[in-house]
């Protein structure tokens, strides 16, 4: 069985991250699907707590979510192996005048049993904090 590399499990989670903030990611169920893990929370740079159906619900009315409104600006990307099938991604964005330090949790999960779910990496938990105006 391939084991994967150190790189290639930071590669997929940052491959991962950009997608989520692709506007065509974001209004695609399916995609959204894809990339989120069932377990997924967030706790939104506005303070709110997001489930994976809340998240799944609102993605594609959310900032970053149309082609032609204001798009995510990720800036120093940087992934870390935490453990075997598991990746801290941390990052800052600017979206329509707004910083935020985001920070993620990505793991790798195997296809279910009965071949429903893929496998593959989905994010586990994400955070966005608010950077304040200088």
């Amino acid at each position: 069985m391939h084991q994967e590399s150190e790189q290639d499990a930071i590669a997929a989670a940052l491959a991962g991250e950009l997608r989520l903030m692709d506007p065509a990611a974001r209004v695609s169920a399916a995609e959204a699907r894809r990339l989120l893990d069932p377990a997924f929370v967030e706790v939104g740079a506005s303070g709110r707590r997001w489930t994976y159906e809340e998240m799944l619900a609102a993605l594609p009315d959310l900032d970053g979510g149309t082609q032609d409104g204001p798009r995510y600006e990720p800036s120093g990307l940087r992934g870390v192996l935490l453990a075997p099938g598991l990746v801290h991604v941390t990052y800052e964005t600017l979206i329509d005048g707004r910083r935020a330090h985001r920070s993620s949790l990505w793991r790798k999960t195997e296809a279910d049993a009965d071949g429903e779910g893929q496998a593959g990496w989905r994010m586990y938990y994400h955070q966005g904090t608010p950077v304040p105006e200088e």
